[in-house]
């Protein structure tokens, strides 16, 4: 099951353009992550410059919020994107996998017009 949230912080921007999903199996692992950490701990993710592809993720954990910052909570989980990042998201899923080559956390981007063959990275 998944939950799609609009902004709790980014108030002034429309919910269609910051629509971002997460998994029930994201939301537990970033509790599991999340769990040690100091109280007010959340997950970042944002979009940077780089890659073989243009742009990458990156997650951070952190406490530092900016008032613009999309805020999503699931299942005890924090979730934040900053307001740039968002335009490079919208309409993604966060989910988390776990299989026999690893574990990480994926997001399924449909304004991806091309990601490297690791898929670390993406274009747009």
């Amino acid at each position: 099951m998944e939950t799609s949230l609009a902004p709790t912080a980014a108030a002034d921007l429309p919910a269609i353009e910051t629509e971002f999903t997460v998994t029930d199996a994201a939301a537990r692992r970033i509790c599991q992550i999340l769990s040690p950490e100091p109280a007010g701990t959340f997950l970042r993710i944002s979009v940077e410059g780089g890659g073989c592809s243009g742009f990458s993720y990156k997650y951070d954990v952190t406490r530092e919020q900016g008032e613009d910052d999309l805020v999503i909570e699931k299942e005890g989980a924090k979730i934040v994107v900053d307001r740039i990042s968002i335009d490079y998201i919208k309409g993604s899923q966060l989910d988390y996998k776990a299989d026999l080559m690893g574990s990480a956390f994926k997001i399924s981007n449909p304004m991806a017009t091309a990601k490297c063959g690791c898929g670390s990275s993406f274009g747009v």
